[in-house]
């Protein structure tokens, strides 16, 4: 006979085929912990998280806080755009022989020295800046700061390695870290303005690379649950296993990075044509709180994400999530062209953004389960990879339909892009195919 499930479990049938539980957590003293609850019971969790969170959120800050910095001293906005898109060039490239590297050697052998160097160039771009060195300098600054490594995915490695055997534990885990990567985005750029705002230009890159260096010396020193790297041994000795193979040739990888960087072109696009929106109603300062709305939207949608466990492999449910983000994305795009209102724009894309967190949580578990064993934190990296990519491409073509046609119609960029992806995810061969 099926299991009984706890007291305090919803139940809901969703299709004949597919039944989910919610679970909403204790209602009374003395009841079982909720699933982050039990998920953060576990020794030495906590340590590494709020280490990792203190180093992630210099990630939302960096970009903002070197676009303020550059064009306010040297008066061109294209100048920090081109700095900024060439570091951008630059991670895409390094980002993922760091991340080989961590898996290789370990996370603490590898990722602090990456630190330092990804450190010393964003000192480098703030010194260029504030004693007018040539503008070439700037790129090659902020080009070193590529070998940051990626803490979002060393964090997930982690929980991988914790949870190993434990689906659900671990869906808990990629949904609370989706909602952090959500909470870090959202505070990380308000919290630069505010810097580079109240003090001086350079005060945002200057706490940024404060907190990523703390951050990673206090989440590299938690050596209790780091997962040993796939070139050693448990015990130090090297091993004879033959490398495994690249996550690039995993089967139902592409696909999946393919979505990614459709899913990237999403986030690009609807960053720039919402700050042109919102500049050509005369509230152009309103754009982030804007946009921090969808991340707000996101990062409760992943956290409730985490409380449900679901009957059925994660490549069933891959293309709804999409097709719900394609869907959703279309109420901004109403909400522009047929009101023109900013606080109705603002709500569509708290809504629509509900449905990013579910959509990234099922995507990253689907790439762990198909990068090879000791190749997490490289498989993981490739998907930001693609990312980053498509942030860039969406970005640019955003901005082009923004200034040849309307920012209203801009909104047309993201509902293209996602619909893309939409036709990845049903059409490509491999993403609906169960890894083994």
């Amino acid at each position: 006979m099926p299991q009984q499930p706890a007291r305090g479990t919803r139940l809901f049938t969703v299709t004949a085929d597919t039944l989910v539980a919610v679970d909403f957590g204790p209602r009374t003293k003395g009841r079982p912990p909720g699933p982050y609850g039990r998920l953060f019971a576990r020794p030495g969790t906590r340590a590494f998280t709020l280490a990792n969170l203190l180093a992630r959120l210099p990630m939302g800050m960096f970009s903002v806080s070197a676009v303020v910095m550059i064009a306010g001293t040297r008066g061109s906005y294209a100048l920090a755009g081109a700095v900024t898109a060439t570091g951008l060039a630059a991670t895409a490239l390094v980002a993922p022989w760091t991340a080989r590297l961590v898996d290789r050697y370990g996370q603490a052998r590898v990722a602090v020295p990456a630190t330092l160097v990804a450190a010393l160039g964003s000192l480098a771009l703030l010194l260029c800046v504030r004693h007018d060195a040539p503008a070439w300098t700037l790129f090659a600054a902020y080009a070193a700061t590529a070998t940051t490594p990626n803490t979002g995915g060393m964090s997930r490695a982690r929980w991988a390695h914790l949870l190993d055997g434990d689906p659900d534990a671990l869906h808990t885990a990629n949904s609370f870290e989706q909602a952090a990567d959500e909470l870090c985005f959202m505070l990380g750029p308000v919290l630069a303005a505010f810097l580079c705002g109240a003090f001086f230009p350079e005060a945002g890159t200057l706490v940024g690379v404060v907190l990523l260096v703390t951050g990673v010396l206090a989440f590299a020193a938690q050596r209790s649950t780091e997962p040993p790297p796939s070139g050693r041994t448990t015990t130090g000795a090297t091993t004879a296993t033959p490398p495994a193979p690249s996550p690039l040739r995993s089967p139902g990888m592409p696909p999946l990075l393919a979505v990614c960087l459709a899913l990237g072109a999403v986030f690009g696009s609807t960053e720039v044509v919402t700050v042109a929106f919102a500049d050509a109603q005369g509230h152009r300062t309103a754009a982030g709180v804007v946009l921090a709305l969808q991340a707000a939207g996101s990062c409760a949608a992943g956290l409730l994400y985490g409380r449900v466990r679901f009957a059925g492999p994660a490549e069933d449910r891959y293309p709804w999530c999409v097709a719900a983000m394609a869907a959703l994305l279309i109420l901004p795009l109403l909400a522009a062209s047929l009101t023109g209102s900013l606080l109705l724009l603002s709500a569509a894309l708290l809504v629509a953004g509900m449905a990013t967190a579910p959509t990234m949580i099922t995507n990253m578990t689907l790439v762990q389960r198909r990068t090879p064993d000791g190749r997490l934190n490289e498989g993981m990296t490739l998907a930001v990879t693609a990312l980053l990519g498509g942030i860039a491409c969406g970005s640019a073509a955003g901005g082009w339909v923004v200034e040849h046609l309307a920012p209203t119609a801009g909104y047309g960029v993201p509902v293209t892009a996602a619909a893309v992806a939409l036709l990845v995810a049903l059409v490509w061969p491999g993403v609906r195919t169960a890894a083994t």
